[in-house]
């Protein structure tokens, strides 16, 4: 008889188990306990730890207490940036500038080099230490071009071709480039400040020069000095930007040293900004020193170039140059950029 009583006070309580078992489930869905109350309401969450405090952080007993920072929003911010606008960014940069070019060299095509009486006459127009400058800070940037692009790119573009393992030794060299190769590049800038700014000060010429576009459009080249309006436009981007890239490049070679964590994130957004930029404007540089005018690299091939080429994209440059010797193959004392 006790038996058969157990039995059935056992299947009393499986039975209003069972029946309350959905109800309880429900509750558990929506974050509520059986008493009716949700039991994680009175916890600490990440979003409260935000509002309270710009980071999440513990103690530590080492002495580097930054350590002791364990999540900042700011850190969360940067790394959306840093994933998602840069690529586009610097992509859209690059690549819309290569197609410009493209456009320009396919509609204007190359600007060549007019025979005249001068034609086959040299003037010299870079001496030796200026174009060991210029390619001393060139070849810097060409790499630190090619390593920051893999900083923004490689794992994308290049990682899936090479692999991981290969791409770790290539992300680790690119690296050591491009700290080591900013120090160079870094001279180079200062010495272009230095060697060519009397000759890069804006005056009233330069307007005339951008009103008629250069010359690129049309037949009629305008008068220019030693530098026309394009030349300087790319010497003070070269010196502002160059100057933004090298203090924060210092900044994170140097990291914490005048800024925290924060800081070091703006640097880092400010250096690849500029540096996308840079690259755009630097292959509009190239673009016309090398296969958009003819007889332009041989002033910084050579250092001389074709007298008849001068007089027609330097007019005033060399009518100065031929009233101080009275010769036609004057050599000039004073440094020249390239085209």
């Amino acid at each position: 008889m006790r038996r058969g009583m157990t039995l059935f006070r056992s299947i009393v309580v499986a039975a209003a188990i069972m029946a309350a078992a959905p109800a309880m489930a429900q509750q558990t869905r929506d974050g509520l306990n059986p008493t009716g109350t949700n039991p994680t309401a009175g916890s600490v969450n990440e979003e409260f730890l935000f509002k309270q405090d710009p980071k999440i952080g513990g103690r530590v007993s080492i002495p580097d207490q930054r350590s002791a920072n364990l999540i900042q929003p700011q850190g969360r911010d940067y790394r959306a940036f840093r994933e998602g606008w840069l690529p586009w960014i610097a992509g859209l940069a690059v690549l819309g500038a290569i197609a410009a070019l493209a456009l320009f060299y396919f509609t204007r095509g190359r600007i060549l080099l007019e025979k005249g009486p001068d034609t086959g006459r040299k003037l010299l127009r870079f001496g030796s230490f200026e174009r060991f400058a210029h390619w001393m800070t060139a070849t810097c940037f060409i790499l630190l071009s090619l390593s920051g692009l893999n900083y923004i790119f490689g794992k994308r573009l290049l990682m899936p071709l090479i692999g991981p393992e290969a791409f770790g030794v290539v992300a680790q060299y690119a690296k050591y480039s491009h700290i080591y190769l900013a120090w160079p590049f870094m001279l180079g800038i200062v010495l272009m400040f230095v060697l060519w700014l009397k000759d890069n000060i804006p005056s009233r010429i330069d307007w005339a020069w951008i009103k008629a576009y250069g010359g690129f459009i049309g037949t009629k080249h305008p008068s220019a000095g030693r530098f026309n309006a394009g030349q300087k436009l790319v010497f003070w981007m070269v010196i502002g930007f160059g100057a933004a890239m090298s203090v924060t490049g210092l900044m994170m070679i140097f990291p914490f040293a005048l800024t925290d964590i924060n800081g070091m994130q703006i640097m880092q957004v400010i250096h690849a900004l500029i540096g996308a930029a840079f690259i755009a404007g630097i292959l509009a540089h190239i673009y016309i020193g090398s296969l958009g005018m003819e007889g332009a690299y041989d002033a910084m091939g050579s250092g001389e170039v074709d007298l008849g080429w001068a007089k027609l994209h330097h007019d005033l440059w060399v009518e100065e140059e031929l009233s101080k010797s009275g010769k036609g193959t004057h050599r000039p004392n004073r440094p020249v950029p390239a085209e």
